[in-house]
């Protein structure tokens, strides 16, 4: 699909799972529990590591993704119960963690912000990745999250060229919008960083100091870059949009993908996937460091806590700002 091509129509399709929090174990991501409102993404970057689950659904992992997306209208419901439940151990969640919780369609469906809702009202810590701008239409609540050390948003900038973006991602909020996005948030005391993500090896490595200090001039106090990941039948799609789009590139980028992934497009090892290995993938890490220093964004962490945390109300609610 070119980016000057429409948006393919969106279908909606029920999800009427009976638990809403999934777990993981994997050492790299940072988080156990994480929330999905949704399960594919509108927003339909080729790149995106998440494509191949909706081939456990029967479904492909290009078009569909991007344009059968799985609603889950019990979300903001389901996740109270879990949260009310005895067996529930406080701790972060992340939204989401597999699609962006602030696609298109949640303008109209508001489950993101539903939920935001009951995670207010049980202070339980959230933490949440982006590309949207729209998170900041529910700043009234992540700032209540905030007073109680529970919230924390990360803006996945992954170029400030407006021609790249338009070819690689024009569907989710422009450069000049997640960086507003991150002015903001921060200018409402909301704890927000910036994802460098993904970074595509010869395509837009070398903006990794230009988006640190975008971001780091808009309010950000943490930063972090994950390297470009291919599972599965990404590596196709992905390989089919580097020839429609940038084709004099082409070459050179799957070439650093295979340097950097042991001479294949995707090395699924835990504490390399999100890195890479050998002199490129330490070149990168090096100028991230010496960027991020630059821009006086410290590694630490936000110090999320579960010291608030008080079981939500079960039964029929209002909105904690309704």
């Amino acid at each position: 699909m070119r980016a000057s091509d429409p948006a393919p129509e969106t279908e909606l399709l029920a999800d009427r799972s009976r638990s809403i929090i999934s777990y993981n174990d994997s050492p790299d991501l940072g988080f156990d529990a994480s929330l999905n409102p949704y399960r594919g993404c509108e927003t339909g970057c080729a790149y995106c590591f998440a494509r191949p689950t909706h081939e456990y659904l029967g479904l492909s992992a290009g078009l569909d993704f991007e344009s059968k997306i799985l609603v889950k209208p019990d979300a903001p419901e389901l996740l109270r119960e879990e949260l009310a439940s005895p067996k529930w151990k406080p701790q972060v969640v992340a939204l989401s963690g597999v699609t962006d919780a602030y696609q298109p369609i949640e303008r109209r469906l508001r489950l993101t912000r539903r939920c935001l809702e009951v995670l207010a009202e049980a202070r339980n810590p959230v933490g949440i990745v982006t590309k949207h701008h729209r998170v900041t239409r529910d700043i009234d609540v992540l700032r209540e999250l905030a007073r109680f050390d529970a919230a924390c948003v990360q803006v996945s900038v992954t170029t400030l060229d407006r021609s790249l973006h338009r070819k690689m991602e024009a569907r989710a909020s422009t450069p000049a919008r997640r960086l507003d996005a991150i002015a903001r948030l921060a200018d409402a005391g909301i704890p927000v960083g910036v994802n460098v993500a993904p970074v595509i090896p010869g395509l837009n490595d070398h903006e990794i100091p230009a988006i640190l200090e975008a971001a780091a001039d808009a309010g950000a106090t943490r930063a972090i870059y994950i390297m470009l990941r291919l599972p599965f039948g990404v590596a196709e799609l992905f390989e089919d949009w580097l020839e429609r789009h940038v084709p004099e590139r082409r070459e050179k980028v799957l070439n650093r993908m295979r340097e950097l992934r042991r001479g294949s497009l995707y090395d699924s090892k835990y504490g390399e996937r999100m890195r890479g290995r050998g002199p490129f993938a330490e070149q990168v890490q090096n100028m991230f460091e010496v960027a991020r220093r630059r821009a006086g964004i410290s590694r630490r962490d936000y110090g999320l806590s579960t010291a608030h945390f008080r079981p939500p109300r079960v039964g029929p609610q209002l909105g904690l700002f309704e």
